[in-house]
């Protein structure tokens, strides 16, 4: 009897990664291969298997209904593979590989300040690439290993963990411009003042959000001046070009030392902070974990 011939290892998982991401571009640069190569090993398991798992087309790639098969089959089996391999691999201080994370400016500056030294010390074979270019991507199909938002923007079928404190948002001007301009002392005062207005990476302007005794307020807020960065708008706000919306993480100082005034704060509740996110169906990474392991570690001790 003829031996059968069966797929490899390595085109399983070639396959599975091209499922999951859509894109031989995104998979081949996860694996570390080319996208001629990957289409190349994609060719030879369709071969084996003799069926065709890939529809493709020069902007897309997509399932067929064997694929999908395939794939529902394969991804429990990998995953369970993937974590006895990790069970029985003994020093987890000699992880290797790279670690991507998206997230806002002021997450990525977290994440450097009290996270990041403790990982480096403890796993220098592992890279950290870590992208703050804020706008809000789907981090399964940009080939991230996880994300960071504010907690009430985490998906709901991502599992978040708390990455920072509670968060204030406060609407802040320089003395200057409340003694030219004079001070709201109701959200909807707002509606008569020069606001700096925030861009979403949607391309949305950011609505201000207040709350008092259940009341709850959100304005699209008037202004000449739209800004996509919280510094940026924190520095037009201290030069008295108008009232700004920030979290009090990027206000405080500023605050502390006069160059802004807080107005409203009876109005500005706190809510939960920035969480680090990454999808709950999909086996986390050893390199993933450990970072995990180490924000828990350190959430732990501060509060």
């Amino acid at each position: 009897m003829s031996p059968i011939n069966r797929p490899t290892l390595a085109e399983l998982r070639a396959f599975m990664a091209v499922a999951e991401y859509k894109s031989f571009r995104r998979a081949a640069d996860m694996l570390g291969v080319t996208r001629s190569s990957l289409s190349h090993v994609m060719k030879t398991l369709e071969d084996t298997l003799g069926t065709r798992l890939l529809h493709r087309t020069t902007r897309s790639v997509s399932l067929t209904e064997a694929g999908e098969r395939l794939m529902n089959n394969l991804e429990p089996l990998l995953n369970g593979l993937n974590v006895a391999l990790e069970n029985v691999s003994g020093d987890h201080n000699h992880l290797i590989g790279r670690l991507r994370i998206n997230g806002n400016e002021g997450g990525i500056r977290i994440l450097l300040a009290s996270i990041v030294p403790t990982f480096m010390q403890r796993y220098p074979h592992v890279e950290l690439d870590l992208v703050a270019e804020g706008s809000l991507v789907d981090i399964v199909e940009a080939g991230f290993d996880a994300g960071i938002r504010l907690a009430e923007a985490v998906p709901k079928d991502m599992v978040a963990v708390r990455l920072g404190p509670e968060v204030r948002f406060l609407a802040v001007a320089s003395p200057d411009y409340f003694a030219r301009c004079g001070t709201p002392n109701v959200p909807d005062d707002l509606l008569q003042h020069q606001c700096l207005r925030q861009r979403l990476p949607s391309g949305k302007r950011y609505r201000w959000e207040f709350l008092k005794h259940g009341q709850e307020t959100a304005l699209d807020v008037p202004g000449m001046l739209t800004l996509d960065n919280l510094q940026l708008t924190r520095e037009a706000a201290i030069d008295g070009l108008g009232i700004a919306y920030l979290p009090d993480s990027y206000a405080n100082e500023s605050l502390s030392n006069g160059e802004l005034v807080a107005v409203l704060q009876d109005w500005s509740p706190t809510i939960a902070g920035l969480c680090l996110y990454f999808p709950q169906n999909r086996h986390m990474p050893a390199n993933l974990r450990a970072l995990i392991d180490i924000i828990r570690e350190i959430d732990a001790a501060t509060r």
